[in-house]
């Protein structure tokens, strides 16, 4: 017999489809959209499906689920028991959210009173395990994207959404995250810093900084090439120059961050021989002047010290 497992793995399908289509169940809950369940089963080698039951004006995915889990299960438990040619009659029947159960409507005969006729005019079709096969394979739908999202990336899930609500902006998310950088700073740049840089008219779909140039300048950030400020510098560039290569621009506007221990130590044994009282209050346990000594070495460095090296080497020194 078909599972009420498998029924309910079809209707997910269906709503992710539907979701996609901008139909929700508050809309379903409104009357925008309903629809019935029709439910029977077929033992494993039969041929034929069993009595069906109709079950009427379903207005939420979630209900219809609870519902196909619960015909199912009372069609079996009547095969099981060797009642269901006396228990399962073919009737319309109600779902009761409260109880989550289905109870008898009205019963119907026979297939005449569902107004079934045979028509003359229609051709029989054949459908082959090959078709079967071949359009059964739906492509990847928004809600399996966001769960891969989340799993894969380690992005949250309000982030996998907004990324998932339109299939160019999914799609630009993955051609980023192909380039080996992490989900979190491709998410802000992405959902953040590129759209707020788009004229009127300007979208993902046409955007003029692309993903994998994008994401060039997010490694620069991860690497220590750069700092997030001196990002947003090169992202202004890029998208009025959006033919400019990225380690080019950097090297244009000045912004490589110096990393070099000894350059930077020099800068910082300057900072700290003209501050000694200062430098004598941080020992003494005041240890919040630490900002003071970082703010005034990449001052001194005109931002291009990185700042997770200035404060490593501070700390050193004032050890």
């Amino acid at each position: 017999m078909r599972s009420a497992e498998e029924a309910v793995l079809y209707l997910k399908k269906l709503h992710s489809i539907v979701r996609y289509l901008g139909i929700s169940d508050a809309n379903m809950q409104e009357g925008s959209f309903r629809c019935d369940v029709n439910v029977s089963i077929r033992p494993h080698g039969a041929t034929n499906l069993n009595t069906r039951c109709e079950i009427k004006n379903m207005n939420s995915f979630k209900f219809i689920e609870k519902a196909i889990h619960y015909e199912v299960n009372r069609h079996i438990e009547a095969w099981e028991d060797g009642i269901h040619d006396t228990e399962i009659v073919q009737e319309t029947r109600l779902f009761n959210p409260e109880k989550g159960e289905t109870r008898s409507m009205r019963g119907k005969e026979d297939a005449a009173d569902y107004r079934y006729f045979p028509d003359p005019d229609l051709l029989p079709v054949i459908i082959t395990d090959e078709m079967m096969d071949k359009y059964s394979e739906i492509p990847e739908l928004p809600d399996e994207k966001k769960e891969r999202f989340v799993k894969d990336f380690g992005i949250k899930e309000y982030d996998a959404s907004v990324i998932t609500a339109n299939l160019e902006t999914a799609n630009f998310f993955d051609e980023m995250m192909s380039e080996g950088i992490t989900g979190k700073n491709a998410t802000t740049w992405l959902t953040v810093e590129l759209p707020s840089r788009f004229a009127e008219g300007v979208s993902i779909e046409n955007s003029p900084v692309g993903a994998k140039k994008l994401a060039t300048m997010i490694k620069a950030i991860e690497d220590g090439t750069i700092s997030g400020k001196a990002a947003k510098e090169v992202l202004d560039y890029l998208m009025e120059k959006p033919e400019a290569e990225v380690d080019a621009v950097i090297d244009e506007l000045g912004l490589k961050q110096v990393s070099d221990d000894g350059a930077i130590l020099e800068i910082i044994d300057g900072i700290l021989s003209a501050n000694q009282d200062k430098v004598e209050q941080y020992k003494a346990g005041k240890e919040k002047l630490i900002g003071f000594f970082v703010g005034q070495t990449m001052k001194a460095s005109k931002g291009a010290a990185n700042p997770a090296k200035v404060n490593e080497l501070l700390k050193q020194r004032l050890s």
